[in-house]
């Protein structure tokens, strides 16, 4: 293959990668994607594998939300525990109850 055929599929490779990531963000799924890769003219094994690759990108971005759900919910929870522990006169029930919500939002979304 020369380098402009190359150049020209990887280029049309971009282009449909782009395409799927818009109809992604646009509400379709998986399936809706593949379909609509393969109307325009992309074989089923690489609609399929970049339907793959976006899927994969979604799920690591989700855990790692999670896990920073999680360490900020136990950072603000366990800060106010050590306050309200450290007899300065007030609780500081918001601070714990902030924090336990966003880290057992945190662990809802790492498990689901």
């Amino acid at each position: 293959m020369s380098e402009i055929q190359t150049a020209t599929a990887q280029l049309s490779l971009n282009e449909m990668q782009q395409y799927a990531a818009n109809l992604f963000v646009g509400g379709k799924n998986s399936y809706e994607v593949t379909q609509a890769l393969m109307e325009r003219g992309l074989p089923e094994q690489e609609s399929v594998l970049i339907v793959e690759q976006f899927e994969q990108q979604i799920a690591d971005a989700k855990k790692s939300l999670a896990k920073k759900d999680m360490l900020y919910g136990a950072l603000w929870c366990v800060g106010g525990l050590i306050l309200t522990l450290a007899d300065t006169g007030f609780i500081f029930w918001g601070a714990i109850l902030f924090g336990g919500i966003q880290f057992f939002r945190g662990v809802s979304r790492l498990n689901s």
